[in-house]
């Protein structure tokens, strides 16, 4: 087995789980719209891409009023919900023993950090890179070589980016680097719909792959 040169992650639905935030606020600004709201299937399904992205096409011109209305919700309930995912603190600890990490994800920046800080985990980590921190965001490649010129890696194969859903895969592909499933993507799709270089069930198998590769 080949040590990673670095393990770069997505944060919602692959180290924790905040979507109870995520469903509030987008509920919040649907219902100031007069829109349908959505169940949290529909959250798990259709919450992809950044939020400067995904709004305009479902709030039109006054996008920026439903991202504030649901940014506000999310402040006020985000810290309180958030909960790792199973697995989640035991691989960070076994990733810290193998490669230099980072996050990447389509979650504000300020959020994300806010809540790595919340859980004691941002000490895991060279740098937390969140939506708006890059020129462009997921699945673009930008974020993730933001990412890995703040770590010091260059990209290449070597290097790990673990996500949850095809855009992570496609996000990972785009910047060179292996893309690496954490779960069975049964909300995106399938296995055979994300199809990533390598998959893992949660993160106590990860944690199983890489201990054995550890830096003694």
């Amino acid at each position: 087995m080949t040590r990673p040169d670095a393990i770069l992650w997505d944060w919602d639905n692959t180290l924790v789980d905040g979507w109870a935030a995520i469903e509030a606020g987008l509920n919040a600004a649907f219902r100031a719209f007069g829109m349908a709201e959505w169940t949290r299937i529909q959250v798990l399904a259709n919450v992809r891409k950044s939020l400067r992205e995904s709004f305009p096409p479902l709030f039109g011109a006054e996008w920026e009023r439903a991202r504030d209305i649901f940014y506000a919700e999310v402040r006020a309930t985000h810290l309180s919900v958030l909960v790792p995912m199973p697995g989640a603190a035991a691989a960070l600890a076994a990733a810290g023993r193998t490669a230099p990490q980072a996050v990447v994800s389509n979650k504000q920046g300020p959020l994300l950090r806010a809540e790595a800080a919340h859980l004691g985990w941002t000490a895991h980590f060279g740098t937390l890179v969140g939506a708006g921190d890059a020129a462009r965001d997921k699945p673009d490649a930008a974020p993730l070589l933001m990412a890995l010129a703040a770590i010091g890696v260059p990209p290449s194969g070597r290097v790990w980016y673990v996500g949850d859903t095809a855009l992570d895969m496609q996000a990972a592909r785009a910047a060179g680097c292996r893309a690496v499933l954490l779960g069975d993507a049964s909300h995106d799709g399938g296995m055979a719909a994300v199809a990533p270089d390598i998959a893992f069930a949660d993160g106590h198998a990860l944690e199983a792959h890489l201990l054995p590769l550890a830096i003694r």
